[in-house]
């Protein structure tokens, strides 16, 4: 398999601790639904900082090492997963603190009325008034309910943050990259 496109991957979590003695590494998801870490088949690792810490996309793309996944499940909110190559404590603990990436297009597919949070990044936003709220820039969970950032995608300025419930989010368009939303433009 080649290596994808930086662009492609999506981070979907890091490695924190090494589990038990047969080499499985405890994995801290960023989602508290990792259905795609678990479903995935095969992940990359990077000890490299994220991009917007500093380090260039080449010596990123360098650091990435695609590992097998034999197994994953769920324990006490972590990941446990077993990674082919990795068979002791020592090779697992020699990955704490790698990020796990996966090829978005490895992600298992969604019903037409659930989304994955990276999708609606860079949407347009707009209120039923048709008025222009922003671009959504990141996505993150309160445990209640999801929210997102919108703002302006070129100063990263965001200016609101809204809850992502159906009370408020009226329609979301993948394909035209559209979410019109129940929200005034003067809600801050």
């Amino acid at each position: 398999m080649s290596t994808p496109s930086l662009d492609d991957l999506i981070e979907l979590g890091a490695i924190s601790e090494a589990q038990g003695l047969q080499g499985q590494v405890k994995v801290r998801p960023h989602s508290s639904e990792p259905v795609a870490l678990l479903s995935s088949k095969s992940i990359w690792l990077s000890l490299i900082p994220r991009r917007d810490a500093g380090a260039s996309a080449s010596v990123e793309y360098a650091s990435l090492t695609q590992f097998k996944v034999k197994s994953a499940k769920m324990h006490s909110g972590n990941v446990v997963m077993a990674l082919d190559g990795v068979s002791d404590r020592d090779q697992a603990l020699a990955l704490k603190g790698a990020r796990i990436l996966v090829a978005r297009d490895a992600f298992p597919k969604v019903e037409s009325d659930s989304y994955y949070w990276v999708d609606l990044i860079g949407c347009n936003v707009i209120n039923l008034q048709n008025e222009t709220l922003g671009e959504v820039l990141d996505v993150t969970e309160n445990g209640a309910h999801g929210i997102i950032a919108i703002g302006d995608s070129q100063t990263k300025a965001v200016k609101y943050l809204v809850p992502f419930v159906k009370e408020v989010v009226q329609n979301v368009d993948l394909p035209s990259k559209v979410i019109t939303l129940d929200w005034q433009s003067d809600w801050t």
